[in-house]
């Protein structure tokens, strides 16, 4: 199940969503462009966060580093693309600098989950999912019955369906307390603990900017939606393939 859009436009040009993309997807370039494989092995060993060095006193700085790291093309696409999806809208309502601030330390709070959760691990903690996940923890606050088109796939044929975001969002979340729970020591090689540390942290982070919105009453006056016009797209009509 794929999010690619939303139906919860901004009202002011997402300065900082743009920035950080666009950072993140430099260093990436530049990290694989000009760098051997051994090379790049090297930066995810010095400025990715590995909870036992951690753990040792050392590497603070790793906790802000690893979040601009990716290890692959894919790792760099999904997460970019989930901040398309949500960070525009969490910048419109805090204001630029807020909605930046509130961003790292989702990131912070996520690392700090990983090392909890392993704190001896050897092995490097790269990408920017765990801020992701705060800013998707946070969007699930404020608006959680915006409409999140998702890439529903069975197997063979796959359609498009707009789910309310505590849906999309709830089942993301769910499944990452689940596999981390069943992944063992070594985590499979995702750090589903992050992810999940991420979300709460957004979550609890966003709560006095719900309060101040007026809490309930915010929730009362919208209904859960955005509190403006939906953006609204034409039906698409995708075909099913046939075996």
């Amino acid at each position: 199940m794929l999010p690619f859009r939303d139906h919860n436009p901004s009202t002011r040009v997402p300065y900082v969503t743009i920035a950080l993309i666009a950072l993140n997807i430099l260093i990436f370039v530049v990290s694989y462009a000009l760098q051997t494989d051994r090379e790049i092995n090297r930066i995810f060993v010095e400025y990715g966060l590995i909870p036992a060095r951690f753990h040792d006193g050392d590497g603070y700085a790793t906790l802000i580093s690893s979040m601009f790291l990716h290890s692959g093309f894919m790792h760099l696409a999904g997460n970019m693309l989930f901040l398309w999806i949500y960070g525009d809208n969490l910048e419109d309502k805090l204001g630029h600098l807020p909605f930046l601030g509130f961003y790292l330390l989702c990131g912070i709070a996520a690392g700090l989950a990983q090392y909890a959760a392993q704190p001896l691990s050897g092995v490097p903690m790269v990408g920017a999912s765990g801020a992701i996940a705060g800013v998707m923890g946070g969007y699930i606050l404020l608006f959680p019955r915006a409409r999140v088109d998702v890439f529903v796939f069975f197997i063979v044929f796959f359609r498009i369906f707009p789910l309310p975001a505590w849906v999309t969002l709830g089942f993301w979340f769910g499944a990452q307390i689940f596999n981390g729970i069943n992944s063992g020591a070594g985590g499979g090689g995702v750090a589903h603990w992050a992810h999940a540390g991420g979300f709460v942290a957004g979550f609890v982070l966003m709560l006095p900017f719900w309060i101040k919105f007026g809490s309930t009453g915010f929730w009362r006056r919208t209904q859960g939606h955005p509190d403006h016009p939906e953006s609204r797209y034409r039906r698409s009509s995708v075909p099913v393939v046939r075996r």
